[in-house]
């Protein structure tokens, strides 16, 4: 545990979740919902009231701030970032946060929806958790904790380190960024501003998890150009782009190359949007895979069932789009060796067991790495995201704040 340590993560965080920051991807401005500038305007009060005077919020929704350094070493400048959106999925709004004490195996009941029933069956994860106090929501709101378990983690940290001046750490810079949730956590960050050599996001799972590989994504979009007749007299004449729309979706395969089916190193073909009419229909895809030849080799699997459905309908045509979407960090992250190796180091001397992971998804530190800022992913706690079954554990963010400060300290005492 960390000297003089007085935990003001859990009460960051049970305040944070009451505050709406639901992002939208059907709008367009940015943020995507100015309602998490909310979230955003306090954490820059709080952090200009722990003596952090540069903090600000920028006209896009992007928190920047700085602890200086106090070290005489020149030692690299370590930004620490995490998003105040929460996912469209499920309502943020009217979150009401309760802690379960010392929590033993029992199913957790959550009192605004019994039917809502965290089980430790169905959250393995809770098995390591006895003893500890979880906090989750009431029942009818997803929690936060992804990833405002990580907000309060950088702040709680920050706010350490502040107190703590003995701490040698050199500068040390933090990010809060919106629309995560919707793709668009980067997307019009000022690297420059920000001004820092490697990063860390804090929007992992399981405690002790430092995630070096994620998915590289496409999108792809099949846009249909059928023929439309009025239906009285359509025999023979009409080819319904909505039908060849759906025959291609049916086609996909379902033992492989489907969410539903794959785990680990599998990637997948995954239709996540159908529109359209009996003239002009589209399909849209994610497609995702750990490299880049793989999702090409999924997006061709993907054309020749579409060109082998239109052989049945002469008539009509398609159109096949890609859309790079992100890559796998890791291809960045082997450059750079030791922004993996001090972050596992600063998880052990937090008193837990390192685990490095690959995540079937995506972060901002995948997009940050490529442009740029080498950013690996630390665990925050967070279980059972973007549903009504969400929890942490007040112990697991407790731990994901030592974790920062010990990596502040390595980077500060590596420096030579």
């Amino acid at each position: 545990m960390l000297k003089n340590y007085k935990n003001t993560s859990t009460e960051r965080f049970l305040k944070y979740v009451q505050i709406d920051t639901q992002s939208d991807s059907n709008s367009t401005t940015q943020p995507s919902t100015l309602k998490q500038k909310d979230l955003s305007k306090l954490l820059v009060q709080e952090l200009i009231e722990m003596g952090v005077q540069d903090a600000h919020l920028d006209e896009f929704g992007y928190v920047y701030a700085t602890i200086p350094s106090n070290s005489e070493k020149p030692v690299p400048v370590i930004c620490f970032c995490s998003h105040v959106d929460t996912s469209p999925d499920c309502s943020g709004e009217g979150v009401i946060p309760i802690i379960h004490q010392h929590y033993q195996g029992q199913d957790i009941v959550l009192p605004d929806d019994n039917s809502q029933i965290i089980r430790l069956t169905d959250h393995p994860d809770l098995a390591h958790q006895f003893g500890n106090d979880i906090i989750t929501a009431s029942g009818t709101t997803l929690l936060g904790a992804d990833n405002k378990a990580g907000v309060a983690e950088i702040m709680d940290a920050a706010y350490h380190l502040v107190n703590n001046p003995e701490i040698k750490h050199g500068t040390i810079k933090i990010l809060f960024t919106p629309d995560e949730e919707i793709g668009r956590g980067t997307a019009a960050v000022d690297l420059e501003k920000l001004g820092a050599d490697f990063g860390y996001t804090i929007d992992g799972e399981t405690l002790g998890s430092l995630e070096d590989e994620t998915f590289s994504a496409d999108g792809v979009k099949i846009t249909i150009h059928g023929v439309s007749q009025h239906p009285g007299f359509a025999k023979g004449k009409m080819e319904s782009a909505l039908k060849i729309a759906a025959e291609i979706v049916a086609k996909l395969p379902k033992e492989t190359l489907s969410p539903e089916t794959t785990e680990e190193k599998e990637g997948f073909i995954h239709p996540v949007g159908i529109s359209g009419m009996v003239e002009t229909a589209t399909i849209e895809f994610i497609i995702r895979d750990f490299s880049v030849e793989k999702l090409h080799e999924h997006e061709a699997v993907l054309k020749t069932i579409m060109e082998e459905v239109l052989l049945n309908y002469p008539n009509s045509k398609a159109t096949f789009e890609v859309f790079e979407q992100y890559r796998n960090m890791k291809e960045v992250l082997d450059n750079y060796p030791e922004v993996t190796a001090y972050a596992l180091e600063a998880i052990e001397r937090s008193g837990i067991a390192g685990k490095q992971m690959s995540i079937r998804g995506g972060t901002d530190g995948s997009r940050l790495s490529f442009m740029g800022l080498p950013c690996p992913n630390i665990f925050a706690g967070e279980h059972a995201f973007h549903g009504k079954h969400e929890w942490v554990s007040v112990q697991d963010m407790e731990k994901a704040t030592e974790t920062i400060v010990n990596l502040c300290k390595i980077w500060e005492e590596k420096t030579q």
